[in-house]
């Protein structure tokens, strides 16, 4: 038997370490079924911001983005599919289930022509910004 010495911030090292960088945030299980997070990459060019989602094997008509009050939400299902019944299924580390992710939106967005895409998995929402308006100067006349 070896002695090793307890340090409590290694503990939290290894957790943070393992827990920290996962390919999708926390899945929660209610009721039997699991809710998961896909992650989400935005960024912004000078004309647009761009949110990016990973949605593997996630069908578009099992996706629904919605606009409310200056938030953007995207939410859908994930389903597992299984396709050989002869197969034995030693491990499953994807998740299944529901997911939901909503954004906050800056004030010069073009809500109108918000459009999105999906390809290889990965799902593209493409929000438009308005043009820039400069502050004007006004004159008023004291009477």
């Amino acid at each position: 038997m070896s002695i090793v010495r307890w340090e409590p911030l290694r503990e939290f090292e290894d957790f943070f370490r393992r827990y920290s960088a996962p390919r999708y945030r926390a899945a929660t299980e209610t009721n039997g079924e699991v809710d998961w997070t896909p992650v989400a990459n935005i960024t912004e060019t000078g004309k647009e911001y761009v949110i990016k989602a990973e949605l593997p094997e996630t069908k578009r008509e099992d996706v629904k983005i919605s606009l409310q009050n200056g938030v953007i939400t995207i939410s859908g299902e994930r389903k597992q599919v299984k396709e050989d019944k002869d197969e034995n299924t030693l491990r499953i580390e994807s998740f299944y289930g529901t997911f939901s992710r909503s954004f906050v939106l800056p004030d010069n967005v073009n809500t109108g022509a918000i459009h999105a895409e999906s390809k290889d998995g990965v799902l593209t929402v493409h929000i438009p910004k308005t043009p820039e308006t400069k502050p004007q100067k006004i004159d008023i006349a004291v009477q």
